[in-house]
């Protein structure tokens, strides 16, 4: 029997999987974890909206009924080519067919060891839950802190980068202050939080058209939130953030610093590099063929963040569409090869994007159509939902919506774990 084998249980190696449930050969999809994260939700938990369980799924719940499926959690490591086998950080694996979907990870452009202690980025529960904690506390803590300077610096907001995770952040950040916590303190009034968005580049949203990115800035400012363009980071502490402009530099005292602003592939990139030859680009992206295997390797296909492949002269997005499509694809190019069939290349069909920035208030492309304000907020809601992998979920985060959206509660503001803030109270 021919034996797939697919590292990582995101979009593009979950749906690989799932493509292959009625076919004659082995599956085996192994990862670190052992569920499926959907992460365009992922601020929300950061935000108390909702539940690390409602956007999560175990694997093995996923697969239980594709009797050709068996889910490994292990951690993936590196590879033997010549004997065709994936080595775990206990034992290994053989495989005929290999598909990569190893995601990706942060990047703090080499400030990695200064900046990721005090300024999280979002790309796992376990980050979710620390932003959390982070944003949470802060408003405990200025609920304490009887100087006014030091109260200020508690709730001021900071959050670097200005794409969809670092809009949405802001807008919802936005509405704990204003709305979630405006009548559960006596000391503080959260709704004078200061919330700023900075980025390198001079608009919000660089990936949506310009009149879009204008009416999501709009929306931000609305809500409270002051966008501060045009300007490069240059330290991160506990204690704020210092950046430039082309005429000076700038500080912000902030306890509060949020980190949206990059990330690279997973380290299956280089060790791909180095095993089989595959050429990177400048992020580490691996450059597949346009049936999305390595040169020189048919056998070995990667998938989502990890792969770098241009479409009509563009590099196709690391977003969730694009991986969902990459493995049912990746899919089928195993069975028409295991029959002999033609393969095409990969074509990606864009639906449209969609971002989010608050209440009612949203920005978006529907089937080539700018569309902003509530019906792009309307129907970022339904495509979500239909999204989510279990319909459990679906239900959960339908309700936990409509409750929320009549009375503004976020049932999810809990502080939990021992990682407090790096700066305490003074």
């Amino acid at each position: 029997m021919h034996r797939t084998v697919i590292i990582g249980g995101g979009f593009g190696g979950l749906y690989a999987a799932r493509a292959l449930k009625h076919e004659n050969l082995s599956v085996t999809l192994v990862d670190r974890r052992n569920f499926h994260l959907f992460q365009p939700l992922l601020y929300q938990v950061a935000t108390g909206a909702l539940s690390p369980g409602e956007i999560a799924s175990p694997l093995r719940v996923l697969l239980r009924k594709q009797k050709n499926a068996q889910v490994l959690l292990a951690d993936a490591v590196d590879l033997d080519v010549t004997g065709r086998r994936v080595i775990l950080d206990k034992g290994d694996v053989p495989y005929d067919s290999l598909v990569v979907a190893a995601g990706a990870r942060h990047f703090y452009f080499g400030h990695e060891d200064s900046w990721e202690p005090v300024a999280p980025g979002l790309k796992s529960l376990e980050d979710a839950t620390r932003i959390r904690h982070k944003i949470l506390y802060a408003f405990e803590a200025a609920e304490r802190e009887p100087d006014p300077e030091a109260r200020r610096r508690w709730l001021t907001f900071v959050i670097v980068g200005a794409g969809p995770t670092g809009v949405e952040l802001a807008g919802a950040l936005a509405e704990i202050a204003t709305d979630s916590l405006r009548h559960d303190f006596r000391s503080i009034h959260p709704e004078e939080s200061r919330i700023l968005l900075l980025d390198a580049l001079p608009r919000v949203l660089t990936a949506f058209p310009e009149s879009l990115s204008a009416a999501a800035e709009r929306q931000l400012v609305h809500l409270g939130v002051r966008v501060i363009p045009s300007v490069r980071v240059t330290a991160i502490d506990a204690d704020g953030v210092t950046y430039s402009t082309a005429t000076s530099t700038e500080r912000i005292e902030a306890h509060t610093v949020l980190w949206a602003a990059g990330v690279k592939p997973s380290p299956w990139g280089e060790i791909l590099s180095r095993r089989v030859g595959a050429e990177l680009d400048r992020v580490g992206r691996v450059k597949v063929n346009p049936d999305l295997t390595i040169p020189g390797h048919p056998e070995i296909l990667v998938v989502g963040d990890l792969a770098y492949l241009e479409q009509n002269g563009v590099a196709l997005p690391g977003i969730a569409p694009v991986a969902m499509q990459e493995g049912r694809y990746a899919a089928s190019v195993i069975l028409n090869r295991l029959r002999s069939r033609p393969v095409k290349p990969f074509s990606y069909f864009d639906k449209g994007y969609l971002a989010v920035v608050g209440r009612n208030s949203g920005v978006g492309i529907i089937g080539g159509v700018k569309v902003h304000g509530f019906i792009a907020w309307f129907v970022w809601l339904f495509v979500h939902l239909m999204y989510l992998a279990e319909a459990l979920n679906r239900a959960l985060v339908f309700l936990r919506w409509g409750y929320q959206y009549v009375t503004f509660y976020r049932g999810a503001r809990l502080i939990t774990g021992d990682d407090d803030p790096p700066t305490t109270l003074k």
